[in-house]
Order: C-alpha cells, then structure tokens, then sequence
C-alpha cells in the first residue's frame, strides 16, 4: 500500500522509534484512549505525519497487528527449524519457552493482545482473533501430525482436537505469566527463569501422559 510505503521509506531509527512509540500508547491506554497527540509528540513528528503514513488510527494499529504476528512468525520458524530432530513434546517445551522469552522480550505487544482480548472492544477484534488462532492451528497442525507419523503421539487421536487443546494450554499458560488472578496455584506469573522451565516441563509431562503413545508406538519402534 501507498501510506505504508511512505512510512518504510523513513530511516530505520526514525521508523522504529515512531513504531515502539505506537505499541507502547496502544498497551498502556487501550485502542479507545491512545493518542495520536501523544505518539506524535513521543515520536518527535507532526501529528499529521501518522495520518500520511498510515491514513487512520486504526490503520495504524492494524500495521502494528501485522508487525507483531510476523515477529511471532519468525521467531516459530526458528523454533521449528531448530527442533526439527526432537520429539514432538519436546518441541512443544521449546514453543513454549520460545513464547515466555517473546513475551519478556516484547511485553507491550504482548499487553495489546492481552486488552484485545479481555478489556476493550478493539477494531477489528474478531478479524485479529481468528488470525491469531489460525495462524496458531498453522503451526501446531503440522507438528501434530508428524508426531502421530513418528509414533509420539497416540494413533487413535483427532488431529484438530490436539490442536485446539495444545492451542488452549499454551495461551492459558502464557496468560497466566502475565495476568495474576489467570496463574491459580501454578506459580507461574512473573516466574523466574528457572521456575518457568520447571513448570513447563511439567505441563509437558502430563500432555505425554495423555496424549503420547501407549506402547509399541515410540518412535525407536517405528524405526526399527
């Protein structure tokens, strides 16, 4: 598109600075209540530069919705390509991990998604939602179904219902990182590093117990 051209064409630390600012305003104050005023002045640019460069308010954030699913893309591409060889558990442990350290990494992207969903009617919020589900059934569909072909997981199971429930535990977990009154008992909210790894590795555990095969399945099996 044009206004985005025009925005990519800036120097990149001006580029960059307009687009912290942004997420920032939008994490700490909602879609409603973020000010084009604010980011303008934070950015150190007219106010009508953010109208040239992405034409509204929600153009805006929908530029910074995008911004933020291709970091996650990229940052799931390296997971996949760096687990490749280990078993389908395992790779679930590192996607999580992957998504604790995105989270420490880039708190008020992570913020936005969290006010997406709990507190404010955003533009577009059913549209971004599905994305972000779908974009999550892309990634985990294909490790569920190799998993199944390399006797990690059970035969016997629905591919779409490992999908979905992989879906739910891992955002659950990753909310309750982030959001007290989410974590329970489980002692994972603000966790320390250590922590987080051990509760991961449980959680990894009790998926195995139900989901991975009985016997006779195992991967060593298959490849005998």
């Amino acid at each position: 598109m044009a206004v985005t051209q025009t925005f990519q064409r800036l120097k990149p630390p001006k580029r960059e600075k307009i687009l912290a600012t942004a997420i920032h305003e939008f994490a700490r104050h909602g879609f409603r209540q973020a000010s084009l005023n604010r980011m303008a002045r934070m950015s150190g640019i007219a106010k009508g530069s953010l109208f040239q460069y992405f034409g509204t308010k929600e153009g805006l954030f929908r530029f910074i919705f995008d911004h933020a699913v291709e970091l996650i893309r990229h940052n799931l591409r390296r997971v996949k390509a760096e687990t490749a060889d280990q078993d389908f558990f395992e790779r679930i442990r590192s996607s999580l991990l992957a998504g604790v350290a995105f989270i420490r990494q880039h708190p008020h992207i992570y913020q936005i998604y969290l006010k997406m969903l709990f507190q404010e009617d955003f533009p577009f919020r059913e549209e971004f939602l599905e994305k972000i589900h779908l974009f999550s059934a892309e990634y985990l569909t294909p490790l569920v179904e190799k998993g199944m072909a390399e006797g990690d997981l059970r035969p016997d199971l629905d591919v779409d219902l490992v999908v979905f429930t992989l879906d739910a535990v891992m955002d659950r977990f990753l909310q309750a990182y982030c959001v007290p009154f989410l974590d329970g008992n489980a002692a994972v909210f603000q966790a320390p590093p250590q922590r987080v790894e051990k509760q991961v590795g449980d959680l990894v555990e009790l998926l195995r117990s139900g989901l991975g095969a009985r016997s006779g399945g195992t991967r060593l099996a298959m490849n005998e």
